[in-house]
């Protein structure tokens, strides 16, 4: 495993683990419990298995972006406000209750996210593809916060 994929490894996971410490009770508490949630809200169980894999792909998706070009400077300016969005979310949504809030910070991610997509993919090749499963994801985390902005 080389530096840069370990590197990103790290970074992926803490902002995990951040946004997990923040979240606090997040999905079981009360006020989550009681808010008018989607009909296609995935079960709980799933978010963790889905999240892992997404950092794992996109951990492996920085590090061939590094090594696929030299304009490291804004990569790691984009990566930083990745990282930044990703972690503030829940708990701007679940500690904060915040949900407009939330869906600000999840389409700003989402935009971010699928302009690695488009911007990199000519760079990238093939490679491209370790992206998608968080764009898809970030699609289904947005709809879901805004239909609980728009019904409760």
């Amino acid at each position: 495993m080389n530096k840069k994929l370990t590197l990103f490894l790290i970074l992926n996971f803490t902002a995990l683990f951040i946004a997990g410490i923040f979240t606090g009770d997040g999905v079981p508490s009360n006020w989550y419990q009681h808010l008018n949630k989607a009909p296609w809200t995935p079960p709980g169980w799933l978010f963790g298995i889905a999240w892992t894999f997404i950092m794992i792909c996109f951990a492996y998706y920085m590090s061939y972006l590094f090594q696929s070009t030299k304009k490291t400077q804004k990569i790691i300016i984009l990566y930083s406000l990745q990282w930044l969005l990703n972690s503030l979310w829940a708990p701007v949504y679940f500690y904060y209750h915040n949900i407009l809030g939330g869906l600000m910070i999840i389409i700003s991610l989402l935009l971010l996210i699928i302009f690695f997509f488009v911007y990199y993919k000519q760079a990238l090749g093939f490679k491209s593809i370790l992206i998608v499963p968080y764009v898809i994801w970030m699609f289904i985390a947005t709809s879901l916060n805004l239909y609980t902005f728009l019904y409760n």
